[in-house]
């Protein structure tokens, strides 16, 4: 007697279960924010979202569901590096000299800021609806605040020195590290230590970093 065709149902896909879709949507958000870093970095954080998502590899729906709007997706991407600053504010105020300490966290703002092109527009910038990121922009505020008064009082730092011209060193080196190309790193290095220079209430010491290999055409934004 010939067999009977089975009326069973074929065997259900497993499920892939709860911890399997967290994994996975851990390794988008990774990706995401690895693409988004990257993207902010070498192009600014005016990328639009669509070219961060093709960059990590996800669709733009993918891309919403980890991050809601465009500023999470900014502060999150810049949380690490604004710590880190707020980190280096702290050891600089540990740091027995004041001078020593202000020139140290200038360095480091500024080596960051030529290393990434998004970093001073998300330094500078202002989100109040995320209150983690704005916590952490207020204590590198107040700590750099207090980093300039040590460094005054300790008569290292001219009297006539604001904090605003922090800013104002921030802009400056934010020229030269979107129009230097190849040589921001040394270009940027050798701009801080002259406003250190001039920042400094007493004698110049020491002699400056190597001069940068620049060319009058990038003045017109090429070369």
């Amino acid at each position: 007697m010939p067999a009977q065709p089975s009326h069973n149902p074929p065997p259900a896909t497993p499920d892939p279960g709860p911890e399997a879709l967290r994994a996975d949507a851990r390794e988008n958000r990774e990706r995401i924010l690895r693409a988004a870093r990257e993207a902010y970095a070498l192009h600014g954080i005016d990328v639009p979202i669509s070219a961060i998502a093709r960059r990590a590899g996800v669709g733009v729906a993918t891309l919403y569901r980890r991050f809601p709007t465009r500023t999470s997706l900014i502060t999150e991407a810049f949380t690490e590096q604004l710590t880190e600053c707020a980190g280096a504010l702290d050891e600089a105020l540990e740091d027995p000299d004041p001078w020593r300490g202000f020139c140290t966290v200038l360095r480091k703002v500024c080596a960051m800021q030529a290393a990434d092109r998004g970093f001073t527009h998300a330094f500078l910038a202002r989100f109040p609806g995320d209150t983690a990121y704005a916590g952490e922009r207020d204590r590198a505020e107040e700590g750099l605040a207090l980093l300039v008064r040590r460094a005054k009082e300790a008569g290292a730092l001219r009297p006539d020195f604001d904090v605003s011209d922090v800013v104002l060193a921030l802009l400056a080196n934010n020229g030269v590290a979107n129009g230097a190309g190849p040589e921001a790193a040394a270009a940027s290095r050798r701009l801080v230590d002259y406003l250190l220079e001039s920042f400094r209430a007493g004698p110049a010491t020491g002699p400056l970093p190597p001069p940068a290999r620049l060319e009058l055409d990038r003045l017109g934004g090429t070369g």
